[in-house]
């Protein structure tokens, strides 16, 4: 399918997230379209799959023009998008989910085979009967991928298709999406993993402040690329790794052992000490989700005991766990971690001590300071569903204390780029700094490397300790977390 965008300009009140963008994207290429968080990358991706209105400008497919009004009828002229936060039902099943929008709907004679199939193909594992709500953030990405071939689309938009899935999966995937290609599909690919915009694509274009500023042919080399999105060399990793064997300990876990579903863990014990980093290594449901809620109270013990500085915490609901100093942050920042409809300034609130009395202007006055010092591109009375995912990322970052006792975060930059990455990591080392000590999880094995003090490397509910990180490679822990 030849796409051409002509003109498109879209803006949320004073923020111009796309202005004057035209280009043309030819059939049987895949296209990595990069960008910072915040330039406009999947607004420009929402507009061409209907889930966005444009301002102005025009969309043509194969020559025609053409003005659409929903994802529905994006889909009626074969675009189809899959979304970094899946759109499904989690009160329905998978084949449930697959099925809808389908014609013919729940009578349709095949879907089933269909479903079976086109896993199969992926190398994706989607028990048909399970409730969309029991599975992991990949598992529904990969849902909505397979639903969307299924329904015939002729361009295929991926938004952070790989997080969370393994090297053999990506493999499969970026195999499949070659062969769509060749047999003259359109594949538009937003990431903010540039290994794998150069292992998959033919061209690039790069977004910057809401306006197209360059295109590239690949091959291409990943400084190159940073040049282009930044106008500068990404940023180099420095970590000093210290001595924490005298540091005070901030949480036990004491044989704790954990049931949940198919997956048991334990018994396991960790001393996790003050100013340490600890990273979680693993495939979606593996084991490190459940280790991290447990450490926070979200998650109950079937056998063992957790303390903090101390205190006995498990069997407290979660609000006490958080008057001792431990900060849990969520992987689904739409489902856990932020409310729709709310403002800015109204999620810090939530997070301000007040006493139950809110103080509207000294809350708006601090929302702001921490949106200015967290880059965010929004304002205090901006709607949180306004904002791109990166910045929604980097809103809650900037709802974190900023003398916490222990950091739980599951995916901390997740959906940012490299820059972004970077920065919001100097702002967590400064807490570790100062004391605060920090478990988290990642699907990038070279962030886990890099960060981590240890890392604990989750399969299948079976936990074993990275003592060294600094001697390991991506290739030796990417074999660790896929069990051998």
């Amino acid at each position: 399918m030849l796409i051409e965008l002509r003109k498109i300009d879209k803006a949320f009140g004073a923020v111009r997230a796309n202005q004057d963008i035209s280009h043309t994207f030819a059939a049987g290429r895949i296209v990595g379209i990069l960008g910072e968080n915040g330039a406009g990358k999947s607004t420009l991706m929402k507009i061409l799959s209907g889930y966005q209105p444009a301002d102005s400008g025009e969309i043509w497919l194969d020559g025609k023009h053409v003005a659409y009004h929903g994802p529905q009828e994006a889909l009626a002229h074969g675009i189809g998008m899959l979304q970094q936060d899946p759109l499904d039902v989690g009160a329905f099943t998978v084949l449930e989910n697959f099925i809808y929008g389908q014609s013919g709907g729940a009578q349709h004679a095949v879907p089933l085979q269909q479903l079976n199939d086109l896993s199969a193909q992926f190398g994706f594992s989607l028990p048909p009967d399970m409730p969309v709500d029991e599975l992991s953030i990949a598992q529904r990405q990969q849902m909505e991928m397979v639903r969307l071939l299924a329904l015939g689309v002729r361009a295929l938009i991926l938004d952070e298709p790989t997080t969370g899935i393994s090297a053999d999966q990506k493999d499969m995937l970026f195999a499949t999406l070659r062969r769509l290609a060749q047999e003259g599909m359109t594949i538009l690919l937003v990431s903010h993993k540039l290994e794998d915009v150069l292992a998959l694509c033919h061209d690039v274009i790069v977004l910057r402040g809401g306006r197209l500023v360059g295109t590239k042919m690949l091959p291409a080399t990943r400084d190159e690329l940073v040049t282009l999105m930044f106008g500068q060399a990404a940023p180099t990793i420095e970590r000093e790794r210290r001595s924490l064997a005298d540091a005070p300990v901030v949480m036990q876990m004491q044989a704790i052992v954990i049931h949940e579903d198919r997956l048991h863990i334990g018994p396991f014990s960790l001393d996790v000490r003050a100013g340490e980093i600890i990273g979680l290594a693993g495939l979606d449901g593996s084991g490190q989700e459940l280790l991290l809620r447990a450490g926070a109270g979200l998650v109950d013990l079937y056998d063992g005991a957790i303390r903090v500085s101390g205190a006995s915490l498990q069997e407290k609901p979660h609000h006490v766990w958080r008057q001792h100093g431990v900060i849990f942050g969520a992987a689904g920042r739409t489902e856990e971690g932020l409310i729709a409809g709310l403002s800015l300034v109204e999620h810090f609130a939530l997070v301000r001590d007040t006493n139950w009395r809110i103080g509207w202007d000294s809350v708006r006055a601090w929302a702001a300071e921490r949106l200015v010092h967290y880059q965010v591109k929004g304002r205090p009375e901006s709607d949180i569903a306004h904002l791109s995912g990166g910045n929604q990322q980097r809103v809650l970052m900037a709802m974190l204390p900023d003398v916490p006792r222990l950091m739980l975060l599951e995916h901390p930059t997740r959906g940012l780029d490299v820059d972004s990455a970077a920065w919001i990591w100097a702002q967590l080392q400064a807490r570790t700094a100062q004391g605060a000590a920090l478990l988290f999880s990642s699907a990038e094995l070279d962030e886990l490397i890099a960060y981590s003090d240890r890392i604990i490397v989750c399969y299948a509910g079976r936990l074993r300790m990275v003592d060294d990180p600094a001697h390991m490679t991506v290739e030796h822990l990417g074999r660790m977390i896929g069990g051998i």
